[in-house]
């Protein structure tokens, strides 16, 4: 018989909302299936998704919260009266943060209510290529069918299960944010995004954290090593745009245990964790006692339940993600793929939401119009924050061949850091271009105040096409960190041996 909906969305987060709420628009009728497994740590939320509820929202709140007692220090030397050391209390934060996620969980419900989209709180699963079936809290089995399906029910967290007491005693990003208490002493193993995100801002509102990174920090990110020219005299700086980073955070108290690998965590009587690790360097074995263990491995995608192969959704079998074409479908017509949970794609939300509303208006308002994945900006929020879009350095060779790259970038010192005496030896930006003829922007890359607001602007440039002429005719803004762009006239050409000297 005929299916009861015309699209069916499996997961309430960004990407399966927006295309949702957008097919909905087009008079079509849509219902979307959400249900959040609880954590093993028991954490649970609502509808919204990770970048709502364990991501970038409660994030940016909180690294928020940890900029704000930077601010307060600065005060001082612009004149302002404030008693230190200040003193933050966690508890406050974390209720205001989730009250916030709270009602923006409301929000998303009351939105697909007013489109008329059917909810239904179900883990549901495939039991054809038109059929999910799903049970309800209670237990009664919910069974929907549709002509179109879309599963975009994103990632969740990975645990080291090599490491002993890993599962039992660790939390992930999925608990931090939820916690009603201070997380206290923390460490947060392995060096991804989100741990030294976490790291910031523990550290920022005062508490001890620690980092253990076995290789190099944000891995993906431009790695390159380069050459600058300073007062006509080369020389080398190892430093790696990642190393920036973490090098700023050290100078203002997060430890990072480098080369080192957890192997045990233990629950002590005290209900403190004995965490054993390995120093690599060393070759010793090290121990230390923590309030909390944060795992940031990495996130899988969420597919599990999903009994995906009986419907013949072809799925990459080292990453386990969906393998989509160009206009998001699977390898089953009718069933198709965005946000985290496909192979290739990007992990972040404002390219899941687009993605989802170009699905809906090819499938029901006669567009063509296909998801461009070039050139999307994104941002760590670190204390220092990382922003960039385009290739890297390392992306941009490979690509182009080093004969062919040329490389703009310099050191820079905020308006702001100097009247408060703050070290600017990490603020630095680089921009990645093709050498021959209009030296078409590749890349830009910046660390700094407000990296993700600087980026942003820039990226509409690169997406038109931006070139490097065109960025020192513009007029920056006095004085700002943005301004430093638009005159980046120090250039190193790839390819050089890192140790030529006399340029």
């Amino acid at each position: 018989g005929k299916n009861e909906y015309d699209l069916l969305v499996i997961g309430g987060g960004s990407g399966g909302l927006a295309c949702a709420k957008e097919a909905a628009q087009f008079g079509r009728k849509v219902a979307v299936l959400d249900y959040v497994e609880p954590s093993p740590q028991g954490s649970t939320w609502g509808l919204g998704g990770t970048c709502v509820n364990v991501g970038c929202i409660p994030k940016k709140l909180m690294h928020q919260a940890a900029l704000l007692g930077s601010a307060l220090k600065d005060a001082q030397h612009y004149g302002w009266n404030i008693s230190q050391p200040a003193h933050h209390t966690w508890s406050v934060m974390a209720q205001s943060v989730q009250n916030y996620v709270k009602s923006l969980n409301w929000g998303h419900r009351v939105q697909l209510q007013e489109k008329k989209v059917k909810y239904f709180n179900i883990k549901g699963s495939f039991s054809d290529p038109h059929t999910v079936r799903g049970l309800t809290k209670a237990g009664k089995e919910t069974v929907v069918t549709a002509d179109n399906i879309v599963i975009a029910t994103g990632g969740r967290p990975k645990y080291p299960m090599h490491v002993a007491g890993a599962l039992e005693y660790g939390i992930t990003s999925d608990d931090l944010f939820w916690l009603k208490e201070s997380p206290g002493k923390t460490l947060t193993p392995f060096v991804f995004n989100v741990s030294l995100e976490c790291a910031g801002f523990l550290t920022g509102i005062g508490l001890d954290t620690t980092v253990m990174m076995r290789s190099v920090p944000l891995r993906g990110f431009d790695q390159a090593s380069h050459i600058s020219k300073k007062n006509q005299i080369c020389f080398t700086t190892q430093q790696q745009m990642a190393s920036l980073v973490t090098e700023h955070m050290e100078s203002y108290g997060t430890k990072f245990l480098k080369r080192c690998f957890p192997t045990k965590v233990e629950k002590l009587k005290n209900n403190r964790l004995q965490v054993t690790w390995k120093n690599a360097d060393l070759d010793t074995e090290e121990t230390d006692s923590f309030d909390t263990v944060m795992w940031a491995v990495g996130r899988a995608p969420d597919t599990k339940t999903l009994n995906l192969e009986a419907v013949g959704v072809k799925t990459n079998s080292e990453t386990g993600k969906i393998i989509v074409d160009a206009s998001e479908a699977t390898s089953v017509p009718h069933i198709y793929a965005v946000g985290d949970i496909t192979e290739g794609r990007p992990e972040l939300t404002p390219t899941a939401i687009a993605a989802g509303k170009l699905l809906a208006q090819r499938l029901f308002g006669h567009s063509s119009e296909l998801m461009d994945y070039d050139n999307v900006p994104t941002t760590v929020f670190t204390p220092l924050e990382y922003g960039c879009v385009g290739l890297s350095e390392e992306a941009a060779v490979q690509r182009h061949g080093s004969d062919n790259i040329e490389v703009y970038h310099a050191y820079y010192k905020p308006l702001e850091f100097t009247v408060a005496e703050r070290d600017a030896t990490q603020c630095y930006m680089k921009m990645v271009c093709l050498r021959e003829r209009e030296q078409r922007i590749l890349g830009l890359h910046f660390i700094g105040p407000n990296a993700g607001e600087v980026i942003q602007g820039f990226a509409l440039g690169i997406k038109c096409g931006a070139t490097y002429p065109q960025m020192m005719k513009t007029v920056g803004i006095h004085p700002t960190c943005a301004e430093e762009v638009t005159k980046l006239h120090i250039t190193k050409r790839s390819g050089l041996d890192a140790t030529v000297t006399g340029c």
